[in-house]
């Protein structure tokens, strides 16, 4: 038999308050959270905490749904050489988030499992209602009260498995490693178990190949390993340009700012400048999310391009569409950019490239 479950996490403000879940049916799940973390470390807990809730079947198979790219390639692709180096990246830097790393790599002993990407934020059932749980948890320890924390791992018949580490047991912050179970503090203990009740919900798959081709930032080349990309908290900058320019003035500022290679450099403020639901379209047809753009830029920021504006054009008071021509070394690309606003920031939420005849 195959276990099918979707693991996500969430994080308000990234880090802030954070949340994890996993998800069979509307009789079997969990969540936790805890005051501090980030995306990254929900993601990963999630998929921890499903091993060790499924570890009285170890010969059943587990079919585990998840939307983040970072979690699938360092558990499938990144990890073993990790280990081959100390826990240590190609560049010799420690690698993030070792300790619940080194715990899902010690729950995958002797277990039979598959991982499969699922666009987050794109109706899939399973992945909806992990993030929702997610969601709620981190929004629960923003508010200070006490979150779902669901019935774990049920089914008929079942013995029920050891209660896995403690749902608050807090990860370090940014840039830290993740705290033992042993080291959870008093103020983190984990919230009481609820039950809810919703309809029952059907899985949709949905998988995608990774290759390399040119993006919206130059040329690339397939991506190495993950960073900081959704662990960098989201700090306010000011808009690059003045309040008495128009809106149109400053995306285009902004747009320039992106081909800078400094910037590509700078994954706290690629966070800030792409919309969480940013998605490209390249010019080989490739679909790019947001993740796997910021993980390619961080391996290949030092391309140049400049920028030749065709036209800026307001689509009501939230979104302007920019198109421009860029120019590289390996020719120039016509280009579109849909940047709207979220909040009193300006983002960039969709971007098109097409090779210039």
């Amino acid at each position: 038999m195959t276990i099918t479950a979707a693991a996500d996490g969430s994080a308000l403000g990234n880090p802030g308050p954070a949340g994890w879940a996993w998800y069979v049916n509307d009789d079997c799940w969990r969540a936790g959270g805890w005051p501090h973390g980030t995306n990254n470390q929900g993601e990963l807990m999630a998929v921890l905490d499903l091993f060790r809730a499924t570890a009285h079947v170890p010969d059943e198979d587990l079919h585990i749904l998840c939307d983040s790219q970072y979690v699938i390639n360092s558990v499938t692709k990144w990890m073993p050489g990790w280990k081959r180096k100390g826990w240590r990246r190609s560049d010799g830097k420690p690698v993030l988030n070792v300790e619940l790393l080194k715990e899902i790599d010690q729950a995958l002993t002797g277990r039979k499992y598959t991982f499969e990407w699922v666009r987050g934020h794109a109706g899939h059932d399973l992945n909806e209602a992990a993030d929702d749980r997610a969601r709620a948890a981190a929004t629960a320890y923003q508010q200070g009260v006490a979150a779902r924390q669901g019935p774990g791992f049920v089914r008929a018949g079942d013995t029920p498995a050891a209660d896995p580490a403690p749902a608050g047991n807090a990860p370090a912050r940014a840039g830290e490693t993740a705290a033992p179970a042993a080291q959870q503090t008093a103020g983190e203990a984990r919230p009481a178990a609820r039950t809810e009740s919703r309809q029952p919900l059907a899985a949709r798959a949905g998988t995608r190949e990774v290759f390399a081709e040119p993006t919206l930032f130059g040329e690339s080349g397939l991506f190495a390993e993950p960073d900081l990309f959704s662990e960098l908290e989201e700090e306010s900058r000011a808009a690059a340009a003045g309040p008495e320019q128009s809106p149109e003035a400053v995306v285009e500022s902004l747009e320039r700012e992106l081909l800078l290679p400094e910037t590509r450099a700078d994954l706290g403020r690629l966070g800030v400048l792409l919309h969480p639901d940013f998605t490209e379209i390249g010019s080989s047809g490739r679909l790019w999310t947001r993740d796997e753009l910021m993980m390619e830029l961080e391996e290949n920021s030092d391309s140049t391009a400049e920028l030749e504006l065709l036209a800026a054009d307001r689509l009501g008071d939230t979104a302007v569409l920019l198109t421009y021509r860029s120019h590289t070394r390996a020719g120039t690309v016509l280009r579109s950019s849909l940047w709207v606003l979220d909040g009193a920031q300006w983002r960039l939420r969709f971007h098109q490239g097409t090779p210039e005849a």
